[in-house]
C-alpha cells in the first residue's frame, strides 16, 4: 500500500498520539518530501526533532570516538570508553530521524542497526521517549542505494508515500507557495514529480517549492525543474494576460466579469481567488462571484480550499456567520457543514 503525502502524516500523528515506539521506515522517491512530512509531525505534536543524514556519516560520527581512561590505582592497565556525538538526543520527547539509511555503506548500516534494534550503541541509550524513524529512496528511483540487511528490515514498520497533488496543494496553501506555480500545476498535476535520471533538474514536491521561490523573485525556475518542465509553466503564465480582474470580484465589483472558459484559466482563477482572499470578507464575495458564474465543481474547489485558507487565519467563524446568512450559497457546502458549525 502506498500512502499519500497526507494519509502518512495521519498514520504518523496515530503513532505519536498512541506513543508507539516502533521503528518506522519510510520509502519513497526522492523530493517527495518524506523529511518534511516527519518534521510537520514533529512540530504538531510538539516534540523535539533532530534529523540526521546517515549517507554522510562514518560509523565513528555515529559510534563516537574511544577515549582512552586512565587505571584505577593498583591496576596497571587502563580501559577505554566511547564518547558519543553531541547531536543524538540524552533526554525530552522526540523524532529522532534517520533519513537517507539505505544510501549509507553497510558498515555505517551496522552501527545504525545497533541503534534502532537496541537503542542503544556502544555506551549511548536512547531515551524511552524518543521515536526512531527512518526514511530512505527505492532502487526503482535510481538511486545509490544499498541492500538493507534483513534483520534490519525485519524490525521496522515499512511505509510507502508516493506524489499526490491534493497534499501538494495543503501543503503549498499553508506554506504560501506563488499561486501561478500552484495554479500551474493544478493544470498539469502529471508534472508535480517527473524523475529524470537523465537531467540534474526535475520536477518534484521539493524542486516545485524552489521554482516558488525563483518566480516570486523573478528568475527563470528551470534550475529548479528542469527545462522542459520550465518551458511549459512560462507558456502556462500566458493564461494571466485574460484572466479576470481577481481583485475586483474581492472586493465585490466582478459582476461584470465572467469566469473564463478554458481549463487553464479555471483553474488560475480559482487558485488565485483562493489564495488572494485574505479576509472572511473578501472569501464571501469570491465565493458569490462562482456560485453565479461557474459551474458547481468549481464552487466546490474554492470552498474547500477556501476553508482552510479561513481556519489557518482564525477567520472560518466570521465566514460561517456570513455564510449562514446566504442560503443560496450553503447548498454548496452540504459536506462542509460540520466544518462551518451550520
Amino acid at each position: 500500500m502506498t500512502f499519500k503525502p497526507s494519509e502518512l502524516t495521519a498514520y504518523l500523528q496515530q503513532l505519536v498520539a498512541q506513543n508507539l515506539p516502533i521503528s518506522t521506515m519510510i520509502w519513497g522517491p526522492p523530493g517527495i518530501g518524506k523529511s518534511s512530512i516527519v518534521a510537520q509531525v514533529a512540530q504538531r505534536a510538539e516534540l523535539d526533532f533532530i534529523d540526521v543524514r546517515l549517507s554522510q556519516l562514518a560509523p565513528t560520527d555515529l559510534r563516537g570516538l574511544p577515549v582512552a581512561v586512565p587505571p584505577k590505582k593498583g591496576e596497571s592497565l587502563g580501559t577505554s570508553t566511547w564518547y558519543p556525538p553531541e547531536f543524538l538526543p540524552r533526554e525530552g520527547k522526540g523524532i529522532l530521524f534517520l533519513d537517507e539509511l539505505n544510501m549509507a555503506p553497510p558498515a555505517m548500516q551496522g552501527v545504525a542497526q545497533q541503534l534502532i534494534l537496541d537503542r542503544q550503541v556502544g555506551s549511548y541509550r536512547v531515551p524511552e521517549c524518543w521515536f526512531i524513524w527512518a526514511a530512505g529512496n527505492r532502487k526503482e528511483d535510481r538511486a545509490s542505494v544499498f541492500e538493507m540487511p534483513a534483520p534490519l528490515a525485519n524490525r521496522f514498520l515499512h511505509l510507502s508515500v508516493g506524489p499526490d497533488f491534493d497534499s501538494f496543494k495543503a501543503y503549498a496553501l499553508e506554506r504560501r507557495l506563488h499561486e501561478q506555480v500552484l495554479a500551474f500545476l493544478a493544470f498539469r498535476p502529471t508534472l508535480l514529480h517527473k524523475l529524470n535520471a537523465k537531467e540534474p533538474s526535475w520536477p518534484s514536491p521539493r524542486s516545485w517549492e524552489m521554482a516558488s521561490q525563483l518566480h516570486q523573485a523573478g528568475l527563470a525556475v528551470d534550475a529548479a525543474v528542469g527545462e522542459a518542465a520550465a518551458s511549459e509553466f512560462r507558456a502556462y503564465l500566458k493564461v494571466y494576460d485574460k484572466l479576470p480582474d481577481l481583485d475586483r470580484i474581492l472586493g465585490g465589483k466582478g459582476s461584470k466579469l465572467k469566469f473564463p472558459e478554458e481549463p487553464s484559466g479555471r483553474w488560475a482563477t480559482a487558485i488565485g481567488l483562493t489564495m488572494r482572499a485574505g479576509s472572511a470578507e473578501q472569501g464571501l464575495a469570491g465565493f458569490q462571484w462562482l456560485v453565479e458564474k461557474a459551474t458547481a465543481e468549481w464552487v466546490q474547489l474554492y470552498a474547500s480550499d477556501l476553508i482552510g485558507q479561513m481556519r489557518r487565519s482564525n477567520q472560518l467563524g466570521a465566514l460561517a456567520k456570513m455564510v449562514a446568512a446566504e442560503p443560496a450559497l450553503q447548498q454548496f457546502l452540504k459536506d462542509y457543514r460540520e466544518l462551518l458549525g451550520l
